[in-house]
């Protein structure tokens, strides 16, 4: 991470370095102060895709989200207000999914055209799903369900929306003035029933021998408190959990890996 970079933002936004960098899982994260205020200043790196994140966090405006104090997406650099709280993993799961579920009616506004659109999406995922060798280490049959599912889930019934992209557990924070606020979307526009899938596969060491339950009495919670569609949520579950091992075995990952199968198993979990 360029810290030179952090260095020429801090004296151009006048902030005051206020801690050590924190772990930003890849983006380099340093609590500042802006105006007196406890904030961080946050530098991704070019390869991250979140390049829409400062658009969102302005339309949520602090309601349900981190409140955005300042951005510079050319050098995709955020101010942020600081939450020093802790995260959801220190609650039930119930209450987890609870509280995800009422970020949802908060951060699912109308869609901001300048984000992509999962409809734009999908046929080059379609693509990449095709291209997979049938001797690939995940299920064919899963593959084949994810193209055929495509199709039917790009289109938003009820329109499209803003969506986090990346809500669970560890993306969800206490905060003074809210209860828990969201922070770090990885934003794109579509259908909300796309945002469900990371809770489903989060927290994967608390499951055991019990993560097929584990993962189908998430998925319920969640539909049932937000009131979602459950057999779109389903759908959409397998097609980014199938997503998501594609892009681990692109990326090398070995075909034993507990990273593959644990994508796998949630694939194989939201079937009926």
């Amino acid at each position: 991470m360029n810290t030179a970079t952090a260095d020429d933002l801090i004296s151009e936004w006048h902030l005051r370095v206020d801690g050590d960098p924190i772990d930003g899982h890849r983006s380099l994260v340093v609590p500042v102060r802006a105006d007196g205020r406890p904030a961080v200043l946050k530098i991704a790196p070019p390869e991250q895709h979140n390049a829409g994140e400062h658009l969102v966090l302005r339309q949520w405006n602090g309601d349900g989200a981190v409140r955005l104090l300042r951005a510079d997406p050319r050098r995709r650099a955020l101010v942020v207000e600081r939450l020093t709280g802790g995260d959801l993993t220190t609650v039930p799961d119930d209450q987890a999914c609870a509280v995800i579920a009422g970020l949802y009616s908060r951060l699912h506004r109308p869609a901001l055209p300048q984000l992509d659109a999962l409809s734009h999406l999908a046929p080059r995922w379609t693509a990449d799903l095709q291209a997979l060798p049938r001797n690939a280490p995940i299920p064919r049959r899963l593959v084949e369900q994810a193209i055929a599912q495509l199709p039917t889930l790009v289109d938003a019934p009820d329109g499209e929306v803003t969506l986090h992209g990346n809500l669970h557990y560890g993306k969800v924070l206490t905060a003074q003035r809210s209860p828990w606020l969201a922070i770090g979307p990885s934003p794109l526009r579509g259908d909300p029933h796309y945002d469900v899938a990371p809770m489903l596969w989060s927290r994967w060491d608390r499951m055991g021998h019990h993560a097929r339950e584990v993962i189908r009495h998430r998925l319920f919670v969640l539909t049932d408190s937000a009131g979602l569609d459950e057999d779109r949520s389903r759908a959409w579950t397998l097609v980014r959990a199938v997503m998501r091992a594609l892009r681990l075995l692109q990326d090398g990952e070995p075909a034993d890996s507990l990273a593959l199968t644990r994508f796998v198993t949630v694939a194989k979990a939201v079937q009926d």
